[in-house]
C-alpha cells in the first residue's frame, strides 16, 4: 500500500529520552525506537476510531542537548543516585533505617552510631538526552469495504482533526524514553500537528515536498549512508587485506588525522587532516539500524520473565550500519526522509531501511561553511 498523506508532529519536547542507542553508539536515541513509536501510536488511534494505517518514519532534530560532562576528550553521563531494590529497602526500614542509596558499588546503612557496609549491585549507567525533534509520518487509510476515501484534496478539515487527536494521544506518550512537553507557540514555527495528502504525480509531489521542508529548517535529518561503509571497507584493504567490516565502521566512527603534504610549488608546513572526512561530506556517524537474530522463535509463555507472555520472543543483538545528518532543504523526496522496518524471518533480521541516495554530482551550496560544526545545531 503506498503512502497517501503524511502526518507531521513538529517541535516535539522530549524530557530525559533515551542517549544510549546500543551497546556500542550513543548520542541520540536508535531509530528502532521511533518505528517502536509509530506503531504504538497507531494501536492508541485504532480506539478512537482514527482509520490511519503508520507506514515509515522521519525525524528531523531541531536541537538536542545530552546530559553528559566534558572534560577534554571524555565525556560522561549525569547521573542520578538511583534507590536499591525494593527487597533491600524493606529490609532496611523493618530494621529502622532509612532507605539506602546505591553509590559506588555499595550499600551504606547508617544505624545511628556505627557506619557498615555491605556489597549491593553497581549503579546502573543511564543516558539521558533533551531533544526538540519534527516526526513526519507516511501515512495510509484503513478503507472499510465500499466506503468512500478520506485521505483525499478537499478533505482538510478530516485530516486536521486526525492530526490534532493524534497529538493528543501522543502527548501522553514516552518517546524513545523520555517525556514530552508542552510546546509553546513561536512566532514563525508551526507547533500544532498537521496532515497533508501526497500528490500521485512524481514532480508534484517533489514540488509540495519542497514547500513542506522549509518548516523542519534549522534541523537536521537522519538518513542512512550504507554504502559508506562498504567504500570505507574498500580504502583499507588497500592496505589492509585482512580489515573487515567492522574495522571499516569502528574506523568511520572516529577522526583519522594524517599528514596532508603541501602541492609541489608551496612551502607552506604540513597539515593535518582525515583524507576521507572532507570539506562538504557531512556529519556521518555509526547507527545502530535494527537486530539480528541469536536463537529460534521461541514461543509464547515458553521463556521465564519475559515483558509479554503472549508474544513469541527471540534473542537478538543489535545491527550497525552508517547514518548521517542532513539538512532537510537536500531532500528532493519524502520517501529519502522515511524509514520502514523490513524482516527477513530466514535470515533471522529484523532491519530498518531508509531510501536516501545522495545525487551523483551535488554541489556544495555552502562551501565556507564546514557541516561537521555541530555547533549549528
Amino acid at each position: 500500500m503506498k503512502p497517501e498523506a503524511i502526518l507531521v508532529l513538529p517541535h516535539l519536547l522530549v524530557q530525559n529520552a533515551n542517549a544510549i542507542s546500543s551497546p556500542l553508539t550513543h548520542g541520540f536515541p536508535s531509530i528502532t525506537a521511533f518505528l517502536g513509536l509509530m506503531w504504538a501510536l497507531e494501536r492508541k488511534l485504532a480506539p478512537d476510531d482514527i482509520p490511519l494505517h503508520l507506514q515509515a518514519v522521519g525525524v528531523i532534530s531541531h536541537h538536542h542537548q545530552e546530559q553528559v560532562t566534558q572534560q577534554g576528550y571524555v565525556r560522561t553521563f549525569n547521573l542520578t543516585r538511583n534507590p536499591v531494590s525494593q527487597k533491600e529497602k524493606l529490609a532496611a526500614f523493618e530494621e529502622g533505617k532509612p532507605a539506602a542509596l546505591v553509590e559506588e558499588g555499595r550499600i551504606h546503612l547508617d544505624s545511628g552510631r556505627n557506619l557498615r557496609s555491605r556489597r549491593a549491585a553497581a549503579l546502573v549507567e543511564e543516558g539521558r538526552i533533551h531533544l526538540d525533534i519534527t516526526l513526519v509520518f507516511a501515512v495510509a487509510e484503513k478503507r472499510m469495504a465500499g466506503g468512500p476515501p478520506r485521505l483525499v484534496q478537499g478533505g482538510e478539515a478530516q485530516m486536521q482533526e486526525w492530526a490534532s487527536a493524534a497529538g493528543a494521544i501522543l502527548s501522553q506518550m514516552r518517546v524513545a524514553g523520555g517525556t514530552l512537553l508542552p510546546s509553546r507557540p513561536a512566532l514563525g514555527k508551526r507547533v500544532q500537528p498537521w496532515m497533508a495528502v501526497l500528490p500521485e504525480d512524481h514532480e508534484a509531489r517533489a514540488e509540495q515536498f519542497r514547500w513542506w521542508r522549509r518548516q523542519w529548517l534549522p534541523g537536521f535529518a537522519l538518513v542512512e549512508q550504507a554504502h559508506l561503509l562498504s567504500e570505507r571497507l574498500a580504502k583499507l584493504r588497500e592496505t589492509n587485506p585482512d580489515a573487515t567490516l567492522l574495522d571499516a565502521w569502528l574506523h568511520a566512527a572516529r577522526w583519522n588525522y594524517e599528514p596532508v603534504l603541501p602541492k609541489e610549488g608551496e612551502t607552506a608546513p604540513a597539515d593535518w587532516a582525515d583524507p576521507l572526512r572532507g570539506k562538504g561530506s557531512g556529519w556521518t556517524v555509526p547507527i545502530p539500524v535494527g537486530y539480528a537474530a541469536l536463537s529460534p522463535r521461541h514461543l509464547a509463555g515458553t521463556v521465564d520473565n519475559a515483558r509479554n507472555m503472549g508474544t513469541p520472543l527471540r534473542f537478538v543483538e543489535s545491527v550497525y550500519s552508517l547514518g548521517r545528518w542532513i539538512s532537510p532543504h537536500r531532500l528532493s523526496q519524502p520517501e529519502e526522509l522515511w524509514w520502514r522496518a523490513e524482516i527477513d524471518e530466514v535470515k533471522g533480521l529484523y532491519r530498518c531501511r531508509n531510501a536516501y541516495v545522495p545525487a551523483p554530482t551535488d554541489p556544495d551550496e555552502n562551501a565556507d561553511w564546514d557541516e561537521d560544526d555541530d555547533s549549528y545545531d
